[in-house]
């Protein structure tokens, strides 16, 4: 597979928070990145695939080894694929979509529920400026569970051992065992302790 022309540079602007202009050379990288990771999912999910199987495609997609304990029910799908990053025992269920040009850290033992849409890019809100794109990293930290249909908007970090309910919508940063719920997401309890 041949080397995507500009993909580092385009990496190190996505990770420093740089507007990626629109028709800009760093465009052009992020659609020919994106091009690979449609070819990738297709593959992963047009049959069935071995868990191993999954783990090497998701190798390929990401640009780096998974981990072994790293498990994924499919369908996935990843519009840029390269800025992701799994921790160990991490659990992906089916139906789940990352936007990840801006970046997706997901901490160890995180279990991603039913259809999680994970977000990193805005466009911007000038009407003659739509097509630039404005990246924020989202991390998950360590423990944390997402419930199914979770989406969560650009810059958002999550805190380690919190749960995040079914449907709810994280516009901002979450604390370390906290429980959220809603449209958008807003406390209503904590993790108990072990």
């Amino acid at each position: 597979m041949a080397e995507i022309q500009g993909l580092d540079d385009l990496l190190t602007a996505l990770n420093a928070g740089e507007t990626i202009p629109g028709g800009s050379p760093h465009h052009a990288a992020m659609h020919a990145t994106s091009q690979e990771s449609l070819r990738i999912t297709a593959e992963l999910n047009g049959r069935y695939h071995s868990p191993d199987e999954i783990r090497s495609l998701m190798s390929a997609l990401t640009g780096r080894e998974v981990p072994e304990s790293f498990l994924l029910f499919p369908p996935f799908s990843a519009d840029f694929g390269k800025n992701i990053r799994f921790g160990e025992d991490v659990f992906v269920n089916s139906g789940c979509r990352f936007q990840d040009q801006g970046g997706i850290e997901i901490g160890d033992g995180s279990l991603i529920g039913h259809n999680a849409v994970i977000t990193t890019l805005n466009h911007d809100m000038l009407p003659s400026r739509r097509a630039d794109m404005h990246p924020a990293r989202v991390v998950v930290g360590r423990g944390v569970w997402f419930g199914a249909n979770v989406t969560v908007l650009p810059g958002v970090t999550i805190g380690d051992g919190a749960v995040v309910g079914a449907g709810a919508v994280v516009t901002r940063d979450v604390a370390a065992g906290a429980v959220v719920v809603g449209v958008p997401a807003k406390q209503v309890g904590t993790v108990p302790e072990e």
